[in-house]
């Protein structure tokens, strides 16, 4: 009799969690939530960065699709990489015009987001796009579209001049030497009918 009733008395103080228990509980959730938090920041940083580069894509081979249906002219699309087109640059369409400056007018506004517009603003684009067209000689030209990224990774490399230097942050940022400089290239090649 006397184990019994020390048995009952155990089992009746072990009803319930204790404060300690429920403490832990809350502060392990705690932490799980912060984490998840974290986890959908970068996941969207990473959805915009995807975003522009798909742009960049689109953008890189609207280009190239250009310059080979006016291949007769295609040294009229070269602007080099001190002069790029896009951000910075201003362009009225003419339609009078000859279809290779019509086709870099089209462009520059296309990189400076006018496909979607909010009021008068441009909106449809990635951050500070810009695209230059080389001659590398021998009916090769190069294409190349650079953009701002969100947060430094690794500089494209310095073959790549187009937006070269035009991405670095203010002072103390952690965009600098080209960290926060996206770009993409494509070639494209004439070849000598006759």
């Amino acid at each position: 009799m006397v184990s019994r009733m020390a048995s009952g008395r155990r089992a009746a103080r072990q009803h319930g969690a204790s404060l300690i228990e429920v403490l832990v509980t809350i502060v392990i959730l705690g932490f799980g939530m912060l984490g998840l938090v974290g986890l959908q920041s970068r996941l969207q940083v990473s959805e915009m960065e995807a975003y522009q580069r798909a742009q960049a894509l689109i953008l890189l081979d609207d280009m190239a699709q250009r310059i080979t249906a006016n291949r007769s002219f295609a040294t009229s699309y070269v602007t080099g990489t001190t002069t790029p087109l896009g951000t910075g640059s201003n362009c009225t369409l003419d339609t009078s015009a000859t279809r290779a400056v019509q086709d870099v007018c089209e462009w520059t506004n296309a990189l400076q987001g006018a496909a979607e517009m909010q009021g008068t603003s441009k909106v449809g684009a990635f951050i500070g796009g810009r695209g230059c067209v080389e001659n590398l000689g021998n009916g090769e030209y190069m294409v190349t579209i650079a953009w701002q990224g969100l947060g430094p990774l690794v500089a494209p490399p310095a073959s790549i001049g187009c937006g070269q230097g035009q991405y670095n942050g203010a002072a103390g940022s952690s965009c600098v030497n080209d960290l926060c400089r996206r770009a993409i290239t494509t070639i494209v090649r004439i070849a000598t009918l006759t």
